[in-house]
């Protein structure tokens, strides 16, 4: 629990739908960003506009987001972007609507068009291959709201957000075993959806932590005093370890 915000508690109800996720966002960025504010979302004309050019209709949780805090850049594109309305496209295979690209265009991400009058649909990621003729729309993750909570916890702990309160460390076994060990797994579900060893969010008192499938630990501190400890619970190369 940071500052009366108890981060579990909030998680726990905002994987479970689209109201909660979007308490979950204010509160989140309120106690650990900075909250949000009028202005942090894009009006209603600009959606209309996007609906207008593309032809389709926008599933709710994708508006609800949209209009509360998708000009939030630091929410949502401090690695990874979040298009802006103007620039949601239908793939040329016209097999899904895409809203987030990855930061150096190795994936996409969109909600199949199949699924697109849902109001909460499902996620599905796009790899940019070789071979193109092997690129599949694969599950990331099962409502779009709870992709979007994913944005926004995974661009708050990336080193470009803050280099004083983020931090990044390649993993062995023994730094996943000691992370296991000094962090509490959070209820969000391991994902890409479907896979065994997907990645997974932990929170050791004031310091979030995602672990990416035993590759790499991603940390935020709430202070760079929360940050230096868990560096010394799980002793590694840190990236911006300078002590």
């Amino acid at each position: 629990m940071t500052q009366g915000f108890d981060l579990v508690a909030s998680l726990a109800r905002g994987v479970d739908g689209r109201s909660g996720a979007w308490d979950f966002i204010q509160d989140f960025a309120a106690h650990w960003v900075r909250g949000l504010e009028d202005g942090d979302g894009w009006a209603e004309a600009d959606l209309l506009a996007a609906e207008q050019r593309l032809g389709v209709q926008l599933p709710i949780a994708l508006r609800e987001a949209y209009l509360l805090f998708g000009r939030r850049q630091d929410l949502t594109s401090n690695h990874d972007m979040l298009l802006d309305p103007a620039e949601l496209y239908v793939d040329d295979a016209r097999e899904a609507l895409v809203f987030r690209h990855e930061n150096q265009g190795a994936a996409l991400w969109g909600i199949l068009l199949k699924n697109i009058q849902d109001e909460d649909p499902a996620v599905f990621m796009r790899p940019d291959l070789a071979d193109k003729s092997a690129e599949r729309w694969e599950p990331w993750l099962g409502h779009l709201s709870l992709c979007f909570v994913e944005i926004v916890l995974s661009e708050s702990v990336q080193v470009q957000a803050d280099e004083e309160l983020c931090d990044f460390l390649d993993t062995d076994d023994d730094s996943v075993e000691l992370l296991e060990e000094n962090a509490v797994r959070l209820p969000f579900p391991a994902y890409p959806a479907g896979e065994e060893h997907g990645s997974r969010w932990f929170l050791s008192q004031d310091v979030l932590l995602r672990e990416e499938a035993g590759v790499a630990i991603m940390a935020r501190g709430r202070t760079t005093a929360d940050l230096d400890r868990v560096r010394d619970l799980i002793p590694g190369g840190w990236l911006n370890d300078y002590r």
